[in-house]
Protein backbone atom coordinates (compact mmCIF):
# COMPACT_ATOMS: atom_id res chain seq x y z
CA UNK A 1 0.00 0.00 0.00
CA UNK A 2 1.23 3.79 -0.92
CA UNK A 3 0.45 5.70 1.57
CA UNK A 4 3.24 8.57 0.68
CA UNK A 5 3.10 10.14 -2.85
CA UNK A 6 6.41 12.66 -3.65
CA UNK A 7 6.80 14.52 -6.34
CA UNK A 8 10.19 15.72 -7.09
CA UNK A 9 11.41 19.39 -8.68
CA UNK A 10 12.57 22.64 -7.92
CA UNK A 11 10.76 25.70 -6.52
CA UNK A 12 9.74 29.13 -7.58
CA UNK A 13 8.30 30.40 -11.11
CA UNK A 14 11.87 30.01 -13.08
CA UNK A 15 11.90 26.53 -12.88
CA UNK A 16 8.05 25.25 -12.58
CA UNK A 17 7.97 24.23 -16.72
CA UNK A 18 10.82 22.80 -16.91
CA UNK A 19 11.39 18.69 -17.62
CA UNK A 20 13.06 18.27 -13.55
CA UNK A 21 9.58 19.55 -12.39
CA UNK A 22 7.42 16.19 -14.30
CA UNK A 23 6.96 14.89 -10.22
CA UNK A 24 5.74 18.13 -9.45
CA UNK A 25 2.91 18.14 -12.51
CA UNK A 26 1.77 14.81 -11.45
CA UNK A 27 1.35 15.14 -7.64
CA UNK A 28 -0.44 18.67 -8.38
CA UNK A 29 -2.37 16.98 -11.30
CA UNK A 30 -3.35 14.25 -8.82
CA UNK A 31 -4.53 16.38 -6.05
CA UNK A 32 -6.43 18.88 -8.36
CA UNK A 33 -8.44 15.28 -9.42
CA UNK A 34 -8.45 14.58 -6.19
CA UNK A 35 -9.71 17.81 -4.41
CA UNK A 36 -6.85 17.49 -2.06
CA UNK A 37 -4.81 21.11 -1.13
CA UNK A 38 -1.27 21.37 -1.33
CA UNK A 39 -0.23 23.72 1.65
CA UNK A 40 3.43 25.24 2.78
CA UNK A 41 4.72 23.49 5.65
CA UNK A 42 7.25 24.99 7.30
CA UNK A 43 8.00 21.53 9.57
CA UNK A 44 8.29 19.71 6.57
CA UNK A 45 9.88 22.10 4.27
CA UNK A 46 7.43 21.07 1.64
CA UNK A 47 4.31 21.52 0.15
CA UNK A 48 2.10 18.67 2.00
CA UNK A 49 -1.52 17.42 1.05
CA UNK A 50 -3.87 14.66 1.69
CA UNK A 51 -6.20 12.53 -0.74
CA UNK A 52 -8.65 10.02 0.29
CA UNK A 53 -10.25 11.85 3.71
CA UNK A 54 -10.91 9.43 6.04
CA UNK A 55 -11.33 6.37 4.12
CA UNK A 56 -9.08 3.45 5.06
CA UNK A 57 -6.63 2.43 2.56
CA UNK A 58 -7.95 5.26 0.05
CA UNK A 59 -6.08 7.93 0.90
CA UNK A 60 -2.10 9.36 0.88
CA UNK A 61 -0.06 11.64 1.74
CA UNK A 62 1.22 13.96 -0.85
CA UNK A 63 4.77 15.92 -0.59
CA UNK A 64 6.66 18.28 -3.09
CA UNK A 65 9.69 18.80 -1.19
CA UNK A 66 10.75 23.09 -1.37
CA UNK A 67 14.29 22.65 -0.50
CA UNK A 68 15.47 22.35 -4.19
CA UNK A 69 16.44 19.20 -5.82
CA UNK A 70 19.56 18.31 -4.30
CA UNK A 71 17.94 17.71 -0.71
CA UNK A 72 14.67 16.98 -1.77
CA UNK A 73 15.37 13.99 1.05
CA UNK A 74 15.15 16.10 4.34
CA UNK A 75 10.96 16.64 3.81
CA UNK A 76 10.59 12.78 2.81
CA UNK A 77 12.70 11.32 5.58
CA UNK A 78 10.71 13.65 7.89
CA UNK A 79 6.97 13.61 7.28
CA UNK A 80 7.50 9.69 6.81
CA UNK A 81 9.42 9.44 10.40
CA UNK A 82 6.18 11.63 11.29
CA UNK A 83 3.37 9.34 10.13
CA UNK A 84 5.68 6.00 10.42
CA UNK A 85 5.58 5.44 7.01
CA UNK A 86 7.76 2.88 5.93
CA UNK A 87 9.89 2.96 2.71
CA UNK A 88 7.76 0.34 0.35
CA UNK A 89 5.22 2.32 1.24
CA UNK A 90 6.61 5.65 -0.98
CA UNK A 91 6.13 5.95 -4.30
CA UNK A 92 8.32 8.83 -5.34
CA UNK A 93 7.59 10.59 -9.12
CA UNK A 94 10.37 11.85 -10.83
CA UNK A 95 11.73 12.98 -14.80
CA UNK A 96 13.59 9.83 -16.07
CA UNK A 97 16.42 10.62 -19.01
CA UNK A 98 16.74 6.95 -19.91
CA UNK A 99 12.90 7.02 -21.39
CA UNK A 100 11.28 9.41 -24.25
CA UNK A 101 8.76 11.63 -23.72
CA UNK A 102 5.60 9.73 -23.41
CA UNK A 103 6.84 7.06 -21.52
CA UNK A 104 5.82 5.98 -17.79
CA UNK A 105 6.87 3.25 -15.73
CA UNK A 106 6.69 2.22 -12.14
CA UNK A 107 9.75 0.15 -10.32
CA UNK A 108 10.72 -0.49 -7.00
CA UNK A 109 14.21 0.08 -5.46
CA UNK A 110 17.45 0.36 -8.46
CA UNK A 111 19.84 2.43 -9.33
CA UNK A 112 19.63 6.25 -9.34
CA UNK A 113 20.99 6.99 -12.81
CA UNK A 114 22.76 9.94 -11.38
CA UNK A 115 19.58 11.64 -10.35
CA UNK A 116 20.31 14.15 -7.49
CA UNK A 117 16.84 13.77 -5.83
CA UNK A 118 16.45 10.14 -5.45
CA UNK A 119 20.18 10.47 -4.43
CA UNK A 120 19.13 11.88 -1.15
CA UNK A 121 16.53 10.20 -0.86
CA UNK A 122 18.42 6.81 -0.26
CA UNK A 123 20.71 8.55 1.41
CA UNK A 124 18.34 10.04 3.69
CA UNK A 125 16.02 6.79 4.14
CA UNK A 126 19.05 4.69 4.20
CA UNK A 127 17.56 2.65 1.34
CA UNK A 128 16.85 2.29 -2.60
CA UNK A 129 13.96 -0.34 -1.90
CA UNK A 130 11.34 2.87 -2.33
CA UNK A 131 8.79 2.49 -5.12
CA UNK A 132 9.15 4.70 -8.04
CA UNK A 133 6.80 6.28 -10.94
CA UNK A 134 9.47 7.38 -14.09
CA UNK A 135 7.98 9.88 -16.23
CA UNK A 136 10.40 9.35 -19.54
CA UNK A 137 12.19 13.62 -21.03
CA UNK A 138 14.14 12.06 -23.02
CA UNK A 139 18.42 12.00 -23.50
CA UNK A 140 19.88 15.78 -23.88
CA UNK A 141 21.24 16.25 -27.42
CA UNK A 142 25.09 15.56 -27.90
CA UNK A 143 26.94 17.94 -26.31
CA UNK A 144 24.93 19.10 -23.50
CA UNK A 145 25.24 17.69 -20.17
CA UNK A 146 22.22 16.04 -18.71
CA UNK A 147 21.97 18.53 -15.77
CA UNK A 148 21.43 21.42 -18.06
CA UNK A 149 18.92 19.47 -20.26
CA UNK A 150 16.84 18.66 -17.35
CA UNK A 151 16.12 22.86 -16.57
CA UNK A 152 15.22 23.62 -19.72
CA UNK A 153 11.66 23.77 -20.98
CA UNK A 154 10.23 21.01 -23.55
CA UNK A 155 9.23 22.14 -26.64
CA UNK A 156 5.17 21.89 -26.92
CA UNK A 157 4.95 18.42 -28.68
CA UNK A 158 7.26 16.66 -25.95
CA UNK A 159 5.61 18.21 -23.04
CA UNK A 160 2.43 17.35 -24.54
CA UNK A 161 3.59 13.70 -24.66
CA UNK A 162 5.01 14.23 -20.93
CA UNK A 163 1.35 15.00 -20.30
CA UNK A 164 -0.44 12.42 -22.08
CA UNK A 165 2.12 9.47 -19.60
CA UNK A 166 0.91 11.78 -16.24
CA UNK A 167 -2.89 11.24 -17.73
CA UNK A 168 -2.16 7.38 -17.84
CA UNK A 169 -0.19 7.14 -14.46
CA UNK A 170 -3.09 9.35 -12.88
CA UNK A 171 -5.25 6.52 -14.13
CA UNK A 172 -3.17 3.76 -11.66
CA UNK A 173 -2.35 5.49 -9.27
CA UNK A 174 -5.62 4.39 -7.21
CA UNK A 175 -4.14 0.77 -7.72
CA UNK A 176 -0.95 2.16 -6.24
CA UNK A 177 -2.63 3.53 -3.01
CA UNK A 178 -4.95 0.32 -2.76
CA UNK A 179 -1.69 -1.82 -2.82
CA UNK A 180 -2.59 -3.40 -5.77
CA UNK A 181 1.79 -2.71 -7.47
CA UNK A 182 1.69 -5.04 -9.54
CA UNK A 183 -1.77 -4.47 -11.15
CA UNK A 184 -0.83 -0.84 -11.56
CA UNK A 185 2.27 -1.65 -13.08
CA UNK A 186 0.81 -4.27 -16.05
CA UNK A 187 -2.15 -1.58 -16.85
CA UNK A 188 0.43 1.63 -17.04
CA UNK A 189 3.36 -0.54 -19.08
CA UNK A 190 0.29 -2.28 -21.36
CA UNK A 191 -1.26 1.27 -22.25
CA UNK A 192 2.28 2.83 -23.32
CA UNK A 193 1.94 4.74 -26.49
CA UNK A 194 4.52 7.10 -26.19
CA UNK A 195 3.54 10.18 -28.59
CA UNK A 196 6.98 11.21 -29.59
CA UNK A 197 8.12 8.95 -32.35
CA UNK A 198 11.72 9.06 -33.96
CA UNK A 199 11.19 10.18 -37.71
CA UNK A 200 11.23 6.99 -40.22
CA UNK A 201 14.10 6.61 -41.57
CA UNK A 202 13.59 5.88 -45.34
CA UNK A 203 15.70 3.24 -47.36
CA UNK A 204 17.58 5.04 -49.79
CA UNK A 205 16.18 4.86 -53.25
CA UNK A 206 18.10 3.01 -55.42
CA UNK A 207 19.43 5.06 -59.02
CA UNK A 208 18.40 3.93 -62.24
CA UNK A 209 21.59 2.43 -63.85
CA UNK A 210 22.53 4.16 -67.16
CA UNK A 211 21.47 2.18 -70.12
CA UNK A 212 23.98 0.42 -72.03
CA UNK A 213 25.11 1.51 -75.30
CA UNK A 214 24.94 -1.43 -77.94
CA UNK A 215 28.16 -2.51 -79.09
CA UNK A 216 29.72 -1.54 -82.03
CA UNK A 217 31.10 -4.73 -83.22
CA UNK A 218 31.43 -3.06 -86.95
CA UNK A 219 34.93 -1.17 -85.90
CA UNK A 220 36.38 -4.12 -83.53
CA UNK A 221 36.09 -6.94 -86.59
CA UNK A 222 37.66 -4.01 -88.84
CA UNK A 223 40.64 -3.96 -86.57
CA UNK A 224 40.66 -7.51 -86.35
CA UNK A 225 39.90 -8.60 -90.51
CA UNK A 226 40.19 -5.92 -91.84
CA UNK A 227 43.94 -4.80 -92.48
CA UNK A 228 45.85 -6.95 -94.44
Amino acid sequence: MIRLVVGLGNPGKEHERTRHNAGFWLVEHFASASGAVLRKDPKFQAMVGRTGGGNAGNGAWLLLPQSYMNASGRPVQMLAGFFRIKPEEILVVHDELDFPPGTARIKQGGGIAGHNGLKDISQRLATHEYWRLRLGVGKPPAGMEGADYVLQKPPAEERAAIDAAIERALAVLPLCLAGDMQGAMTKLHTDEKPAVKEPEKKAPEKKALPAKEPAKTGGILKSLFGRK
